[in-house]
């Protein structure tokens, strides 16, 4: 009798010391702003309504055997979670929370995010959206219409039980590869999230619903404009791993036989299809649970991986102030940036342009200054 007593009492002095953790979290809704940005990646006032747009999907009912953890707690766990890639074990001491509890909440969550938030924040721009873009591009780097940027990169995962090798890349790592596409503010548009590591990136695209939509003219408006006896349809801009397509525009392939102007091109493609490159450096800057080895189950990657892509989106959209951004994914995709210099230094009046047209790059394209 007496040692079901002792258990009684030392089962609720570790509820109240939960509790009381609990309460301390919650004070901290008075940290200045550079602790909100440093632990969830943005400001309280963007916090706080993240959590009223979750709020419906969240909300649990009160029961006679216990209270709920509020909203603003749930939110909290899951974005320490994808901003820190932190062990349940410690986010189960930090929050006053069980370990079952910090995990379960994490991935009701990202759900939630996913099914609320993935169709509201990404998605294929209208058409009024599209012309903001288009202009985006053609002002900073003088490109016609282009509506966005296309690249992959890889997030590390641990080995699957079936099927491991389908996973395992180039880079001598598992992984599971995002496929996104960003418009001129890095805001991703479209993404593709689950293909395995081993698959090239062109596999990649011609399995998406995006190839599909390209490929029967539902992807873009109809819209061209008349350069140089070219109509030039809307398009997105890929690096050399991508297949040439109507809709879909890469460089030139290296070699001594490039001309002048070809050279040029292939440079200023390259600065422009860098906005994807910066925003992969964003995402995996702010949710650093894609920049460490992911340790959830193969079955839920996908999923955090999209809700950070929202996250990432919702951040971009209120205009968070972003610091500390990492260095940007696959550099070797990149041109010499010496060489590029020198060449892009002496632009000519026309350049040919892959789907047989030409273009005018005028002076709106800063000149970078030249080592040389």
């Amino acid at each position: 009798m007496r040692q079901k007593t002792m258990q009684k009492v030392a089962f609720h002095v570790r509820r109240m010391k939960r509790l009381r953790k609990r309460r301390l979290i919650l004070l901290k809704l008075s940290w200045d702003e550079v602790d909100w940005q440093t632990n969830f990646r943005m400001t309280k006032t963007s916090f706080l309504h993240l959590c009223d747009i979750l709020r419906p999907r969240l909300t649990r009912q009160h029961t006679n055997f216990r209270s709920p953890l509020p909203v603003e707690m749930r939110v909290a766990i899951c974005l320490w979670r994808l901003a820190t890639n932190l062990e349940y074990r410690a986010i189960s001491h930090l929050f006053g929370i069980g370990i079952s509890t910090a995990c379960s909440v994490t991935q009701q969550v990202v759900t939630a995010i996913n099914v609320v938030m993935k169709p509201l924040y990404i998605k294929t721009p209208s058409e009024a959206e599209l012309m903001v873009i288009v202009q985006g591009f053609r002002d900073r780097w003088a490109l016609p219409q282009v509506a966005g940027a296309i690249d992959g990169t890889h997030i590390g995962i641990m080995a699957p039980d079936e099927n491991s090798v389908d996973y395992y890349n180039r880079k001598n790592v598992y992984s599971v590869i995002l496929q996104g596409v960003v418009d001129n503010t890095m805001k991703f548009w479209d993404i593709n999230v689950g293909c395995p590591g081993k698959v090239s990136y062109a596999k990649v695209l011609i399995n998406s619903s995006l190839y599909s939509r390209g490929e029967n003219g539902t992807l873009f408006p109809g819209w061209t404009e008349r350069l140089n006896n070219v109509d030039v349809p809307l398009h997105i801009l890929g690096d050399a791993a991508y297949p040439l397509l109507p809709w879909l525009v890469k460089p030139f392939p290296e070699g001594n036989g490039l001309t002048q102007p070809q050279v040029n091109f292939n440079y200023t493609l390259s600065q422009a299809r860098m906005t994807v490159e910066r925003a992969f450096g964003r995402l995996r800057g702010r949710w650093r649970c894609l920049l460490k080895r992911c340790d959830a189950h193969i079955s839920f990657v996908s999923h955090i991986i999209s809700a950070c892509c929202v996250l990432h989106n919702y951040c971009e959209t209120a205009n968070e102030e972003w610091v500390d951004e990492e260095p940007a994914d696959d550099v070797d995709d990149f041109v010499n940036s010496e060489i590029a210099c020198c060449v892009f230094s002496r632009i000519v009046g026309e350049v040919s342009l892959p789907w047989c047209g030409t273009v005018k790059l005028c002076g709106g394209i800063p000149k970078p200054p030249c080592p040389h």
